[in-house]
């Protein structure tokens, strides 16, 4: 019986091994000009628990471009807190809502959120918007530039949780899970959303009323236990790992890939797409790309939303500022340790663009919720010296033919 045994669970090793997509020339090229820091941290994949994946782009003769992905320690099943990357899905999906609603409203259209629930808020007004009044393209906007949670939760109301995920899912994206808001509320809030008005001019032209999720969520069997001990709601500290079964989840490739689909949207099966306009597509270029200080609506102050305040790779560690050729369009997140970031790299003086997308668990006391992680230490400067090593390869390999970026300059001429 021991050899039967022994077989299965080569077997079992082996396929629990394939589900990991790793890449070993990725690998050398970051440990061959890697920190002592940098290769610690490579050196311990279950400690940092980091994936990573990156993107090469070379256009053809006709300037299409073909994307080849290099990975590091990919792997769907290992969980890892989404925390504010999430908010790029459900932009992409607020946006394709209004076009359902066939030009009954805009982006630019008021969007008044009233309350029906218990834990729910109103929103009737927004002084950081130049007319005073909340609006989906607004939202967008703070979500982008700065991570807004307050602007995530109004967009999560407006498209609803089932509509949210059923669409999603609907698009290939079978393992993306969206289960609740940047606020605390109780599984059975999160599923009950707000009644919305959308005015113009002093009249409503849409009212969408409160709304209740019977989404059934599948749920992974074996509960998703993270740390040594956690904070919890109370103030308490409990000496237990804290469970993630049914928090939000963005497996890496699928947020690479819904980065992809809104900046290259012809690059993926139609069905893989979002049902955008070009204005939609201008807006997402816009404020996926600013810096926090270009914005005078909200106007934000420098000192505390620096340049990389939410763009992790190159600069976040020392808070530089961004030289004006490269831009950045990402989408960053950062919550009980986790560090998460998917970005398009864009080069404009030395012709060149590439993706770049990774995760990372930075917690060395194991202990969640007590805003005690190695961010400063490790995290960012990790993503820094991964995102220089990558920019460098880039800045020195030869490019048979060299990218057109003409359609990202329309916002920085």
């Amino acid at each position: 019986m021991k050899p039967i045994f022994v077989l299965f669970l080569t077997i079992m090793t082996t396929i629990a091994a394939a589900q990991v997509k790793n890449d070993p020339w990725l690998m050398e090229l970051l440990q061959q000009k890697a920190s002592p820091l940098l290769k610690s941290v490579l050196q311990q994949p279950d400690v940092y628990q980091y994936q990573l994946i990156y993107t090469e782009i070379k256009r053809d003769a006709h300037q299409k471009p073909i994307f080849t992905n290099h990975y590091l320690n990919v792997d769907r099943n290992r969980y890892f807190n989404p925390a504010s990357t999430v908010k790029m899905p459900v932009a992409f999906a607020a946006l394709e809502k209004l076009n359902r609603l066939k030009k009954r409203v805009t982006a630019k259209t008021a969007m008044l959120t009233d309350s029906a629930f218990s834990g729910q808020t109103a929103v009737t007004e927004d002084t950081s918007a130049e007319n005073g009044l909340p609006s989906v393209e607004h939202y967008v906007k703070k979500i982008f530039l700065v991570s807004d949670n307050d602007a995530y939760n109004r967009l999560y109301e407006f498209v609803g949780q089932k509509e949210l995920n059923e669409s999603l899912w609907k698009k290939g994206y079978a393992d993306i899970r969206i289960t609740r808001r940047f606020v605390p509320m109780t599984p059975e809030e999160n599923r009950h959303t707000n009644p919305i008005r959308f005015v113009s001019n002093g009249k409503t032209v849409y009212t969408q009323p409160a709304a209740y999720s019977n989404i059934r969520f599948r749920f992974p069997k074996t509960k998703i236990l993270v740390g040594d001990a956690h904070w919890d709601k109370n103030d308490s500290l409990i000496h237990e790992p804290m469970d993630f079964t049914t928090h939000n989840n963005l497996p890496l490739e699928d947020g690479q890939l819904l980065l992809r689909s809104a900046l290259f949207p012809e690059s993926v099966p139609s069905a893989q797409r979002f049902s955008l306009t070009k204005d939609d597509y201008r807006t997402l270029y816009t404020y996926m790309s600013e810096l926090p200080h270009e914005s005078r609506f909200p106007a934000y102050d420098r000192s505390e939303f620096f340049d990389s305040y939410t763009k992790f790779f190159f600069f976040r560690s020392g808070k530089e500022q961004i030289p004006g050729y490269i831009r950045v369009f990402n989408k960053a997140g950062w919550s009980y340790g986790y560090l998460t970031d998917y970005c398009y790299v864009v080069d404009f003086k030395n012709n060149l663009e590439f993706m770049l997308s990774a995760t990372l668990y930075v917690n060395k006391d194991g202990v969640l919720n007590d805003n005690k992680y190695d961010y400063e230490e490790i995290g960012y400067p990790f993503f820094r010296e991964v995102g220089n090593i990558i920019y460098d390869h880039e800045l020195h390999k030869k490019k048979p033919v060299l990218p057109d970026l003409d359609r990202w300059k329309f916002r920085y001429e």
